[in-house]
Order: C-alpha cells, then sequence, then structure tokens
C-alpha cells in the first residue's frame, strides 16, 4: 500500500524536507503532499480573481483559493502530520489538525516540549506527539511496514 502523507504546518524550518528525505533513504511507500509553503503567492492567491484594497478582503479571497488544495489534499491523505513551530502562531495548522480530526483522519504533531501546554486539546487528538522529524520517520516506518 502507498501512503498519502498530508504535511501541515510552519514554513519557516526545513522539516518538511527532513521527513521526505528520511522516508526516501528508508525506501517508505509514502507520497508526500503540503499547502503551498511559498508565502507571497500564498498570500496573492485570491488576486488572481480581483484585486482587492482591503486587506480583510484579500486575505478572505486567497484563503478560499487555497483552501481548494487544502481541502482536496487533506481528504485524499491517509495521515496527518502537523507542525508547530516556537517563532509564530500558526493558526492555519491548528485548524488543519481539527479538519482532520473531524474527517477521522489520524494525524500525528510535532513540536518542541515548549508547546504541550498550548496544544493540549490538539495532541490530545493526535495518534501520536513528536519531538523532531527524525521521529516521524520512525513512526512513518513503523506505520506503513
Amino acid at each position: 500500500m502507498s501512503w498519502k502523507v498530508y504535511l501541515s504546518g510552519e514554513i519557516h524550518t526545513d522539516w518538511r524536507e527532513q521527513i521526505i528525505n528520511g522516508s526516501k533513504e528508508l525506501g517508505l511507500d509514502v507520497e508526500f503532499f503540503s499547502a503551498n509553503t511559498d508565502h507571497e503567492s500564498s498570500d496573492a492567491a485570491g488576486d488572481l480573481l480581483r484585486e482587492n484594497t482591503q486587506q480583510f478582503w484579500r486575505d478572505h479571497q486567497s484563503s478560499k483559493v487555497n483552501a481548494i488544495r487544502t481541502k482536496t489534499l487533506i481528504k485524499q491523505c491517509d495521515i496527518g502530520i502537523v507542525r508547530f513551530g516556537d517563532k509564530y502562531r500558526q493558526w492555519n495548522a491548528a485548524f488543519d489538525a481539527g479538519v482532520l480530526a473531524a474527517l477521522d483522519k489520524p494525524f500525528i504533531t510535532l513540536h518542541d516540549e515548549s508547546l504541550i501546554h498550548p496544544l493540549k486539546e490538539v495532541d490530545a487528538a493526535a495518534m501520536a506527539w513528536a519531538e523532531c522529524p527524525s521521529q516521524v520517520v520512525e513512526l512513518l516506518s513503523y506505520i506503513t511496514k
């Protein structure tokens, strides 16, 4: 079975590449998907439809365009990995975790120990909590073999 893994969360570190490369090194039968991780083009996704002079409407329109991809890929995945970094609030990652939970999709949270308390409800819905990308790779290896 080929597994489809949705990678959600912060875009400021190379955690996605670490998981993808680690999975390739182990020869895991895993296909990875993600939201658009280019911040500028993500913010401008709605500009393809019409220009908005108010930031709220630009963000609103772009989030809906981005949601086409996000919702579709989350529905198609077998498991989600939701990464929370320490530098920015990742409301989108928390929302993705909620969608995964609502769709009864198993997911693993990825964050350091300092976020245990703020993410207690998200972690309660997750099937596992990992502190580093290499642990995620180990979990994927166990799960997919």
